[in-house]
Formats: structure tokens, C-alpha cells, sequence
């Protein structure tokens, strides 16, 4: 089976979850490893499946990585990502579904997987400022310096060990 592995990564979560992929998987099949801009068309059209990983961008993924989603029909797709908020399997799920939606229905999601990933300093530093100029809005700030902080050690050994789990329970028997 030829398969392309690719993402969209900015702090190097998701790119970190995609080397996780690559570990998991024959080299025989593999057509292309690498980012959205840097996989070629022609491996993609080539590939019976497409492992997608994605950061995400306002509860969904990027635009270039809708793009390319767009662009599997017939294919084989496993979806994986990472979000800076990870409490809540709910909104993992609900950015799973926003990503999937871009995904032509003439494709078939084999897999999905998220789990949170750190973030910027900078945001840290705006939840901070935020608190400062604003102190109504002090306590929802602490929860968010709060969740920022439990997302530096994302992902983690743990997060790296379920997405292996999940790309080899679906591989074809």
C-alpha cells in the first residue's frame, strides 16, 4: 500500500505526532513524508492512503491543509492533530469533525487522533496582559495561564504512544 504522511505544523507538535506515524509504518510504501507546502501532487494522487496531520486554527485545521483534505477523494485518510486546549475530549472532537468535513465524502477516515500540544510564549504573555488591563476577566485568564501551562508538556510521551497505537490498529489486516 503506498501512503504519503503529511502536515501543517507550527511549534513542531504536529510534526513530532507525524515522525510518531512514520515509526509505526513499513518504509516499502512510502511515497512522501513531509509538510503541506512540500508534498508533491503527484505522490499524493499516487498514495491509497493519506496520514493529514494538522495544528489547530480556530477549532479547525489551516487552510492550506483544507486544501489538500479537499483534494482525496477516493482515498484512504487519517486524520491527526493537536490543539492547544486538551481538557476537553469534547472540543477534541468537535475539531476533529470540523477537519473531517473537509474531507470529500468519496474518501474513507480509517483513523483520527488528537491531543493537545504546548503553545507560543506569546500567548502566555496575552493571557497575562489580558488579566492586567482587564481584571473582570482576571479568574477566565488564570484558566487559561493554567491550561497553557499543562500544554507544555504535550505532546508527551503518552500522546506519542496512543497515536502509535491508533495508526497500527488501522492498518489493513
Amino acid at each position: 500500500m503506498g501512503y504519503v504522511i503529511v502536515y501543517d505544523s507550527r511549534t513542531g507538535n504536529t510534526e513530532a505526532l507525524a515522525r510518531a506515524v512514520a515509526e509505526v509504518l513499513s518504509e516499502e510504501g512510502l511515497l512522501a513524508l513531509g509538510r503541506v507546502e512540500e508534498v508533491d501532487a503527484s505522490d499524493l494522487s499516487r498514495a491509497e492512503r493519506v496520514y493529514a496531520g494538522f495544528w489547530t486554527n480556530r477549532g479547525d485545521c489551516s487552510d492550506g491543509m483544507a486544501e489538500l483534505l479537499s483534494s482525496l477523494g477516493g482515498k484512504e485518510v487519517f486524520l491527526f492533530g493537536t490543539a492547544g486546549f486538551g481538557a476537553d475530549e469534547t472540543y477534541f472532537a468537535g475539531v476533529m469533525a470540523r477537519v473531517a468535513a473537509h474531507v470529500p465524502e468519496s474518501a474513507r477516515i480509517v483513523g483520527t487522533f488528537m491531543c493537545q500540544g504546548r503553545m507560543p510564549a506569546s500567548v502566555r504573555e496575552r493571557y497575562e496582559r489580558q488579566a492586567k488591563e482587564n481584571p473582570a476577566q482576571a479568574p477566565r485568564m488564570a484558566q487559561l495561564i493554567e491550561n497553557f501551562d499543562e500544554a507544555l508538556a504535550h505532546p508527551g510521551d503518552d500522546d506519542l504512544a496512543r497515536l502509535r497505537a491508533k495508526v497500527q490498529a488501522s492498518l489493513p489486516a
